[in-house]
C-alpha cells in the first residue's frame, strides 16, 4: 500500500497536519495489519505543517518512515506515488483521482487500486474503494500538464521552526505495557532517548554488551524495543540472516527479545540493537563495525561534556 501523505494530511483541512497523517497510517494498520505500507510525502510537506510538527517530520523522514520525491522529480509528488505504485504493483490510499495521470495509468480505474480514506466524528478513519474521477470532456488531457511535469523548485532555506523545534525537549518515555500509548507515541519520543537513562546505559552497556528488551512499536523499516528506561531501535537487517519482508514477519508486539547492543548515536541519543545471534557480516561489513565499536568512547564523551 502506497499512502499519497500529502493529500490524505490535508483531508477536510486548508494545510496538512502530520498528526492527522499519523492517525491515518496508524488505523490503517490496525485494520489491515499485513499491509506493507510505504507514506509518501511532497518535497514541500516540511514547509507547509504546523511548525511544531517540524521536528518530528525530520525525525520520520531520518528514519525511512516517510519518503519524499528527489529534487526535481517530474510530477512532482503525484507522479512518485504513481511510479512507486506501478513499479511493484501495489494500491494507493488516496482521495486525488490523479487526473492528468490517468492516461499514463490506466490500472487506476482497476477494482481495488485506488482506495479512499476519511476520518469520520465518533467513528476514527474509515476507508472504502473509490474509482478516479474522469475529467469532464471539455478539459480532458491525454497527457501531464506542463505545469504537473515541472520539476519541484528545491527548497533553500530549512523549514520555518526548524531550528527551534530541534532544540526542544525531547517527550517523556511512555509505559510500554500500555498499548494506548504505545499506538500514540511521537515518533521524536520513539527515537530520542532523556539524557541521564542514555547516559547511564552507555556507561553500563558498551558495544557488544547483551540487553533484555520488550517490542514497543513498528516502525517503517524495524521495530522500536523497551530497554529498562530506554528505548531502543532494532532494524530488519538486525533481527535476522536473511532479514525478513516485515517486522510483523518475524516479531509481536510485546514479545521479549535477547539482544546485543549494536551502536549509538550521542546527538540523538539513540541506541540501535540487534537479536543476539545474527551474525555481523548479514548487517555491515567488518571494516565498520570495528569504527562502531570505537564510538562507545566517544559517546560517553559527548553526553559527560553535555552535562
Amino acid at each position: 500500500m502506497v499512502f499519497d501523505g500529502s493529500n490524505l494530511a490535508t483531508e477536510g483541512r486548508s494545510a496538512p497536519s502530520l498528526s492527522q497523517l499519523n492517525d491515518a497510517v496508524l488505523a490503517f494498520i490496525r485494520e489491515f495489519p499485513d499491509a506493507t505500507v510505504t507514506v509518501v510525502v511532497d518535497a514541500t510537506f516540511g514547509h507547509r505543517i504546523d511548525k511544531k510538527e517540524v521536528n518530528e517530520f525530520n525525525t520520520a523522514i531520518a528514519n525511512n518512515e516517510l519518503v519524499s520525491p528527489p529534487a526535481g522529480a517530474v510530477g512532482r509528488g503525484d507522479g512518485f506515488v504513481l511510479t512507486i505504485a506501478d513499479k511493484v504493483g501495489a494500491s494507493i490510499v488516496s482521495n486525488d483521482s490523479y487526473q492528468e495521470f490517468q492516461s499514463d495509468y490506466p490500472w487506476l480505474f482497476d477494482q481495488g487500486r485506488l482506495i479512499g480514506g476519511k476520518p469520520v466524528p465518533n467513528v476514527g478513519w474509515v476507508f472504502i474503494d473509490r474509482l478516479p474521477v474522469r475529467p469532464i470532456a471539455s478539459k480532458s488531457v491525454k497527457k501531464a500538464s506542463r505545469e504537473a511535469s515541472r520539476p519541484m523548485p528545491v527548497p533553500k532555506t530549512p523549514p520555518p521552526g526548524a531550528r527551534l523545534a530541534a532544540k526542544q525537549k525531547p517527550a517523556p518515555i511512555k509505559n510500554a505495557n500500555n498499548a494506548k500509548s504505545v499506538a500514540t507515541a511521537k515518533t521524536v519520543s520513539r527515537t530520542i532517548n532523556d539524557f541521564q537513562p542514555f547516559l547511564e546505559f552507555v556507561e553500563k552497556h558498551p558495544i557488544g554488551s547483551k540487553v533484555k528488551g520488550v517490542v514497543e512499536s513498528y516502525s517503517a523499516h524495524g521495530v522500536y524495543v523497551t530497554i529498562g528506561d530506554v528505548r531502543g531501535y532494532l532494524p530488519l537487517r538486525s533481527m535476522a540472516n536473511p532479514a525478513p519482508r516485515s517486522a510483523r514477519e518475524h516479531v509481536k508486539i510485546g514479545q521479549g527479545v535477547s539482544l546485543v547492543v549494536d551502536s549509538f548515536v550521542p546527538s540523538r541519543r539513540s541506541i540501535d540493537v540487534a537479536i543476539v545471534g545474527v551474525p555481523v557480516e548479514a548487517r555491515k561489513p567488518v571494516a565498520k563495525v570495528k569504527k562502531k565499536k570505537k564510538s562507545a568512547g566517544a559517546a560517553k564523551k559527548v553526553v559527560a561534556k553535555r552535562k
